[in-house]
């Protein structure tokens, strides 16, 4: 398999360009691929498969326990500088067709022509229930439940870095109140209106970044009368720029780290 690895903000994900319909790999693969010991390591497979119907392209997204996840703000960001690399697209803008429906994506160029930020229209951000109670482990968690396509549960807390999300973010993400499981953020509000956020993601665990959580995060703590329009996300990786208007459009740096090929047979073989 042809891959970039590509990260965002410390998101890292292997991206893939296939002809035409993108199917997913087998989860077994995926997992092995994304093993940071004894495969590659990210945070998720990208397949970016042919478009239709006013899309450039498709894109499946794989988390790195090998299911499939409906959109990732710094997913879609890093697909974007792939399909650019592999001319999908135009110069500066891609219509991609993700699992939670068409998403546009502005290109950010440095003076040589490459691609160093991207900018992706998230869609609409649906808030649900505030200052959700949730159980675990004999402490009580409140959040906001917010879903960009996906699911989040919003915390709001003194200290992010305080919080175990190694014992505390897979507890809440198989919490009976998230049927379908959720990603799950810690979110401090700084005297400067800044967001910093602490992430456990869905399928994949502690990671530096999470693009649709630092839209979740921006739209509940907006709600809240906490911050106004256009926020600055800083998460472990970085940071990020969420707008909110009618629609969410997240925003920040992408890069290339390398190219491959990998025999699956042989890491299957390990």
């Amino acid at each position: 398999m042809r891959f970039v690895k590509v990260e965002a903000t410390g998101n890292d994900f292997l991206v893939r360009v296939v002809p035409g319909v993108g199917e997913a790999l087998p989860v077994a693969t995926v997992v092995a691929l994304c093993d940071r010991h004894r495969g590659v390591g990210a945070d998720g497979v990208i397949t970016i498969g042919a478009g239709g119907e006013g899309a450039d392209c498709t894109m499946l997204l794989q988390n790195a326990d090998g299911g499939t996840a409906e959109i990732s703000g710094n997913g879609a960001r890093a697909l974007a500088l792939v399909a650019a690399s592999a001319g999908i697209g135009s110069a500066d803008q891609l219509v991609v067709d993700a699992g939670s429906g068409r998403r546009e994506i502005s290109l950010g160029r440095d003076a040589d022509g490459e691609v160093v930020s991207a900018e992706v229209d998230m869609g609409v951000v649906t808030l649900g229930p505030v200052d959700l109670a949730v159980a675990v482990g004999g402490e009580t968690h409140r959040g906001d439940v917010a879903s960009v396509g996906n699911p989040h549960f919003v915390c709001f807390v003194s200290d992010p870095e305080a919080i175990d999300l190694a014992v505390v973010g897979p507890a809440i993400e198989h919490a009976a109140e998230f049927p379908d499981r959720t990603n799950v953020h810690f979110v401090r509000v700084e005297d400067d209106g800044r967001l910093r956020m602490r992430i456990w993601e869905r399928g994949a665990g502690v990671t530096l970044s999470c693009g649709s959580g630092a839209c979740a995060a921006a739209a509940a703590a907006r709600a809240r009368g906490l911050v106004g329009d256009r926020v600055t996300v800083c998460v472990p990786g970085g940071e990020l720029t969420v707008t909110l208007g009618a629609t969410a459009r997240l925003a920040g740096p992408v890069a290339a780290v390398f190219e491959a090929d990998i025999d699956l047979d042989r890491l299957g073989a390990r």
